[in-house]
């Protein structure tokens, strides 16, 4: 050991260490994992109103004499979204709790309207009603509501799950068998899809046992299998997937998906610059959007929209691996399956890695029933990581406390540090 050692001095590779160390320690803050939800949440939000104002220009000028009709619609839909996402950061546990039984009814019988004279169908699937000239998706809000009530469910039969009358009866029948066959009579696979990884979701993060999931997987596979086949449209998507080169007919959207990516390439074309929006790339600002996001901003763009994801899928994650409560474990773990999931399925289908099945992507596809469920799914969240130990209490200080490392407010730190080591849980000093 060199006499420099023995002296207490900090060799040169330790001291470079040491002056990161606080920006290590803030990673480790209490705030940490309600700082990324909400940063990432709002990145996305602002992203995606920009890429619907791009993406949509042409087509609303086309049909309503104004570039910005669509754009303005999501921007009303976000200005509503925002505040709700605020109300319900602010809730408390028990409050979502007790909501879970209502949710559902509701979200079911709006799901049940869709095949009355409020019902509408688009492009073949019947999943929208219209009320007062607007159109919404209850199938949007039945996810949030499965997401509540089946975490509130499977937190109160913790010790029966190795039962499947306990399980099986009261979360897929016959409430999750009616939330999937409403949304299945109205043929939308897609939603149907998200719907099962909820589901699958809710029941590995309650710790049901594994037969469980073997049989309920294949008879989803079955399931699925079933409506593929007595189905023209979907068979037909099935083979443009496999194998389609008429990039003006059947595979038109597909194709030119890929067309904008390569159009793109690593810089992309420009802001507002895209060719595809011009009539060639179908739902460019919906469903197809990550395309435009490749062809106008490159790799790059495509990138940070990825990783914004990733960011909102580690928060999921440290929330679900630290919290001792399990409804939030399993509630957590069931929206970072349907906001990961939805995201996967939708760019799988842009570059080709899976068939076009009409999945939006959260938080930037135009979409206002989608957009408003989505950040009221990510204030709950939220309200989750506001009662992580020592969040509230850093919250509740001046702002400059989180930005200078709680040591600007005298005894904040201590306070902080009481009450997580009364919840089991040290933070670092």
């Amino acid at each position: 050991m060199s006499a420099a050692a023995h002296d207490g001095a900090v060799p040169v590779g330790g001291s470079r260490l040491r002056r990161h160390l606080p920006v290590l320690e803030r990673l480790e803050s209490p705030v940490t994992t309600y700082y990324l939800l909400l940063g990432a949440t709002l990145c996305l939000l602002v992203i995606g109103l920009v890429m619907v104002l791009s993406a949509s220009s042409v087509t609303s000028l086309t049909k309503t004499g104004s570039s910005f009709t669509t754009f303005k619609s999501q921007a009303v839909f976000a200005a509503l979204g925002v505040p709700l996402m605020l109300v319900a950061s602010r809730l408390s546990l028990r409050t979502w709790q007790r909501l879970g039984w209502g949710m559902v009814v509701a979200t079911v019988v709006a799901q049940a309207l869709v095949f009355s004279p409020l019902g509408v169908e688009v492009n073949g699937n019947r999943n929208w009603i219209e009320l007062a000239g607007q159109r919404l998706q209850p199938s949007e809000g039945l996810k949030l509501a499965l997401v509540v009530w089946g975490a509130t469910v499977l937190c109160r039969k913790r010790a029966l799950l190795d039962r499947a009358s306990h399980v099986v009866v009261p979360l897929l029948f016959p409430v999750g068998a009616l939330a999937l066959g409403l949304v299945l009579l109205g043929h939308d696979l897609g939603t149907t899809l998200i719907l099962l990884m909820v589901l699958a979701a809710l029941l590995f993060a309650a710790g049901a046992p594994a037969r469980m999931f073997v049989t309920a997987g294949l008879a989803s596979a079955a399931l699925v299998a079933v409506f593929v086949v007595t189905s023209e449209n979907r068979m037909a998507r099935l083979g443009t997937w496999l194998h389609c080169t008429d990039s003006l007919g059947a595979c038109m959207q597909p194709i030119h998906g890929k067309y904008a990516l390569a159009d793109g390439g690593f810089w992309g074309v420009g802001l507002g610059a895209s060719r595809e929006k011009w009539s060639w790339l179908p739902e460019a600002h919906n469903d197809f959007i990550f395309a435009i996001i490749g062809e106008e901003l490159g790799l790059p763009g495509t990138l940070v929209v990825l990783a914004l994801f990733l960011a909102l899928g580690y928060a999921c994650f440290r929330m679900v691996t630290r919290t001792s409560d399990l409804f939030v474990r399993i509630a957590t773990a069931a929206a970072m399956a349907w906001l990961l999931g939805q995201m996967l399925v939708n760019v799988g289908a842009v570059i080709g890695m899976l068939p076009v099945i009409g999945v939006p992507l959260p938080l930037v596809s135009s979409g206002g029933s989608a957009l408003i469920v989505t950040l009221v799914l990510l204030g709950m969240l939220m309200s989750f990581a506001r009662h992580e130990p020592g969040c509230r209490d850093v919250l509740a200080a001046r702002p400059g406390l989180v930005r200078r490392g709680l040591a600007v407010v005298p005894g904040a730190r201590r306070r902080v540090a009481g009450r997580t080591a009364r919840s089991g849980r040290t933070v670092a000093s």
